[in-house]
């Protein structure tokens, strides 16, 4: 079961890594423009701007499947789908911002949707897991 709280560390690991590629661009285009971030985001090149919307994205993400997670650790589900929907979703959301940031839109959406279904399944046994 602590696979479950590993997870959400390496998740809310993940929401920072696109940005690392927008710091770099911001650093590219020069720091006097730090005092208003937003102006800048048009600046970017278009791999940045895709990191920011892939970090921005990992952010709304990681709220649903640290609850999922949360309530598998709690509820004591303790079975090999659970860790492979923990471990399935820390990897397609890494894959996810991968696949933003190189814009191959179907392979993002592929990534995307196997997250969710990591986070229902979590929320699914849950459930099922304090009805028996």
């Amino acid at each position: 079961m602590i696979i479950f709280l590993y997870s959400i560390a390496a998740a809310a690991v993940l929401i920072y890594v696109p940005f690392l590629l927008v710091a770099y661009a911001r650093a590219r285009i020069g720091y006097e423009m730090l005092s208003t971030p937003r102006a800048m985001f048009d600046k970017l090149p278009p791999y940045a701007q895709r990191a920011t919307w892939a970090h921005q994205n990992t952010f709304e993400a990681f709220m649903v499947f640290a609850a999922a997670a949360l309530m598998a650790y709690v509820t004591g589900v303790n079975s090999s789908t659970g860790q492979v929907a923990a471990i399935a979703f820390v990897v397609a959301r890494l894959l996810y911002s991968i696949f933003y940031i190189l814009n191959i839109p179907l392979l993002r959406s592929l990534m995307f949707a196997i997250g969710i279904l990591s986070s229902g399944t979590l929320i699914l046994l849950s459930i099922i897991q304090t009805s028996s």
